[in-house]
């Protein structure tokens, strides 16, 4: 089946136009991966600094420290 000329310029244009939408996604995606990436990386430094102080104070009330026990159950 052959296209008109018309039909051609249509289908380019249309080419042209999804392939710069699907690029504009994928650099959307790379900066929201990169976002999340570094609040995590906060959040899990926030912990790692709660976790210091919780060990701290066990360790001043002569206590032993519940959340070792936590850390080192395997996640199901």
């Amino acid at each position: 089946m052959a296209i008109g000329k018309e039909q051609l310029q249509f289908y380019q244009q249309t080419l042209d136009v999804t392939r710069k939408q699907i690029s504009d996604l994928n650099r959307q995606i790379e900066e929201e991966l990169a976002r999340v990436k570094e609040r995590l990386a906060e959040l899990q430094n926030a912990k790692n600094a709660a976790k210091q102080i919780y060990d701290g104070a066990c360790r001043i009330l002569g206590i032993e420290n519940d959340l070792e026990k936590e850390d080192e159950t395997p996640s199901e």
